[in-house]
C-alpha cells in the first residue's frame, strides 16, 4: 500500500506533497521550511529517500536543496534546469525506486518553464498518480509567461502538448496532484475544486477540449499581473537557497521602531485591518497576518529593504516570519509584540482611519468632493468599475500616490483586505482615507453609478 500526504501552504496558494510506502518516501517540491515535511515524515514512519523538484520555481524559495542535505536523499531536479549545485539531473523517461512496488517516472512536460518535469507514481507498474506541479492543474494549467516573455507564446503551446501527452499516456483514474492551482499567481487561473483525476481532466480543462490554437489565444488574453518578486525567486533557486533561519527577531521598542520608521525602513503591522483602522503607529503598512502577507509584502516593498513586524502575540510573529522566509524576505530587522500603546513613546499618539461600506459611498451628498480609488488588478476590473474612479493596483500604489488628487480618497478592492493595505499606505503619507471594507459586488446595488467593463459585455 502507498500513501500521499498533503501539505497545503495557504499563504503561497500551493501544494507540497510526500508520497511513499512502509519505509521511504519522496517529498515533491517542498517549501523553504523544511521542518514540516521532516513532520510529516516521522509522523508516517518512514525515510525520505528523494526530494523531488518539478521545476525552478518562480513563486517562492525551495527547501529542496537542504530537505535532501538533511535527509541524505537523492535530490531530483530537471536535467535541463540551469543550476548551481550537486543534483541528480532527471531526463523524461527516467525511473526512481521508491518502496517495495512504488517507482517514480520522469514525464517532460515543458510549458511552465521550459525544463519542467512532472512525476508518475506507479504501483507494480499500475500509474496511481501524477505530480504535475505547474503543469496540468484542476481545471487549467500553469502559466506560460514567467521565464522570457519571447518565449510565452512558444511554452504555451508547448502547455498544451503536455497536458495531452498527460492524458494520453495516464489512465482516467490516475489522480492528478499539483503544486499551484491554490490561489499561486503562477496559475493561469484559480484551481476548479479541490481533487481531480486525469478523467476529470479529460472532460472539462481548456487544454485538453480545446484546439491549440484557441487554447493559446485564451491563455495568452487571460494572463494577470506578476508579482514584483518573481524576479528574485527563480536565480535564488537556481542558486542554491541557504538553509532557512526562524529564530526570533531582535526585540523592538517605541524609541526603535520611531528610528526605524524616520529612517525609510518599512514597519509592518500583522493584526485585522478593523484592529488596525482603530489604532496603529503612524507611518506603519498593514499586511494582515491571516491573509496572503507574504504575497503582497514581498510584492509591493523595495527588495532587500529592512523589516520590522508588528504583532499581537508571539504566534503571529513566527508565523508570518515563516510565511516570509518562504519567499526570501529572510530575517526581520526587528519585531515587537503586544497592543499599539506598547508600541509608541509617551508623546505620541496613535492614527487612525474610518471604515464603511459603499452604502455609505453612495450615501455622500453628490456634491461633496471625494475620490473614489479603485486598487483591484486591471483583470479584476474589467469586469466592471465605479464611474469616475481612479483605478491603481494595489501593487503599483507605493509609487503612484502622487496621481492621486487632493481629497478624501474612499479605497476599495474586491472584499476589503487590499483596501486595508492601500488605505494603511495612503495614511502613512498623511492622506485622508476611508477604507471601503465591503464586497464589491455591494456597489451596483448601493446604487453607485457603474461602467460595464468590456469583459463583462462578452
Amino acid at each position: 500500500m502507498f500513501f500521499i500526504d498533503t501539505l497545503e501552504l495557504e499563504g503561497l496558494g500551493n501544494r507540497s506533497y510526500l508520497a511513499g510506502g512502509a519505509h521511504t518516501a519522496v517529498a515533491v517540491d517542498p517549501p523553504r521550511d523544511v521542518d514540516q515535511v521532516l513532520a510529516m515524515a516521522a509522523r508516517r514512519g518512514v525515510r525520505i529517500s528523494h526530494v523531488v523538484e518539478t521545476h525552478v520555481h518562480n513563486d517562492y524559495v525551495t527547501g529542496g536543496l537542504d530537505l535532501a542535505r538533511l535527509t541524505g536523499a537523492a535530490y531530483l531536479v530537471p536535467a535541463a534546469a540551469r543550476v548551481s549545485f550537486d543534483r541528480t539531473p532527471v531526463h523524461d523517461g527516467d525511473t526512481f525506486a521508491v518502496d517495495d512496488g512504488l517507482t517514480l517516472r520522469a514525464l517532460a512536460t515543458p510549458g511552465h518553464t521550459p525544463h519542467h518535469t512532472s512525476y508518475v507514481l506507479e504501483e507494480w507498474g499500475s500509474a496511481v498518480a501524477a505530480f504535475t506541479g505547474g503543469s496540468l492543474l484542476i481545471g487549467t494549467v500553469g502559466r506560460p509567461d514567467l521565464v522570457e516573455p519571447r518565449l510565452t507564446e512558444e511554452l504555451a503551446r508547448a502547455q498544451h502538448a503536455s497536458a495531452r501527452r498527460l492524458a494520453a499516456e495516464l489512465p482516467d483514474e490516475t489522480q492528478v496532484l499539483p503544486t499551484h492551482g491554490f490561489g499561486s499567481f503562477c496559475s493561469s487561473a484559480q484551481a476548479d475544486g479541490d481533487a481531480t483525476t486525469i478523467g476529470k481532466e479529460k472532460a472539462g480543462n481548456d487544454a485538453l477540449v480545446q484546439d491549440v490554437d484557441s487554447f493559446v489565444s485564451a491563455l495568452l488574453a487571460g494572463l494577470d499581473d506578476v508579482p514584483a518578486y518573481y524576479a528574485h525567486m527563480g536565480p535564488a533557486n537556481a542558486a542554491g537557497p541557504a538553509p532557512v533561519d526562524l529564530t526570533a527577531p531582535p526585540v523592538a521598542d517605541a524609541a526603535d521602531i520611531a528610528a526605524r520608521l524616520a529612517a525609510g525602513e518599512w514597519v509592518v503591522d500583522l493584526r485585522t485591518r478593523i484592529a488596525f483602522a482603530r489604532g496603529h503607529v503612524a507611518g506603519s503598512f498593514n499586511f494582515e497576518a491571516d491573509g496572503k502577507v507574504a504575497t503582497y509584502l514581498a510584492w509591493m516593498i523595495p527588495w532587500g529593504k529592512p523589516v520590522t513586524l508588528l504583532a499581537e502575540s508571539p504566534e503571529q510573529l513566527a508565523q508570518a516570519q515563516r510565511e516570509l522566509a518562504r519567499v526570501g524576505i529572510d530575517r526581520p530587522a526587528a519585531a515587537a509584540t503586544g497592543e499599539p500603546a506598547d508600541w509608541i513613546s509617551a508623546h505620541e499618539e496613535l492614527r487612525s482611519f474610518p471604515r464603511a461600506t459603499f452604502a455609505d459611498l453612495a450615501a455622500l451628498n453628490p456634491y461633496e468632493h471625494r475620490i473614489v480609488l479603485d486598487v483591484r488588478r486591471d483583470s479584476e476590473r474589467a469586469d466592471g468599475w465605479i464611474k469616475d474612479s481612479v483605478h491603481i493596483p494595489i501593487h503599483q500604489l507605493h509609487r503612484r500616490q502622487n496621481e492621486l488628487p487632493a481629497g478624501v480618497v474612499w479605497v476599495h478592492c474586491a472584499g476589503g483586505r487590499r483596501a486595508g493595505i492601500a488605505a494603511s499606505l495612503l495614511d502613512a503619507a498623511g492622506r485622508d482615507v476611508v477604507a471601503v471594507d465591503d464586497s464589491f459586488d455591494a456597489a451596483r446595488s448601493a446604487g453607485l453609478p457603474m461602467v460595464t467593463g468590456p469583459r463583462a459585455d462578452s
